[in-house]
């Protein structure tokens, strides 16, 4: 999975990839996985994290554009 670029929106929701992360680092936690499943499962949890920040990014700039602007007093 790559991260999307500033225009294309994710196949996966925020709340899925969230999930998803947090599910990755109980099993990493949870240990008595082998060298290969533990860099496969972090990874994984890199593009998750990636993909979390960019629905973040993307809601601040939609917030920002949606603010009204600072009208000079």
């Amino acid at each position: 999975m790559t991260t999307p670029t500033q225009d294309e929106q994710p196949t996966t929701t925020y709340e899925q990839a969230r999930e998803e992360l947090a599910e990755v680092v109980r099993r990493l936690e949870a240990g008595g996985l082998t060298l290969e499943e533990s860099l496969a499962l972090w990874e994984r949890g890199e593009q998750l994290a990636e993909l979390c920040q960019h629905w973040l990014d993307r809601a601040r700039e939609r917030l920002a554009a949606a603010a009204p602007a600072d009208s000079p007093q």
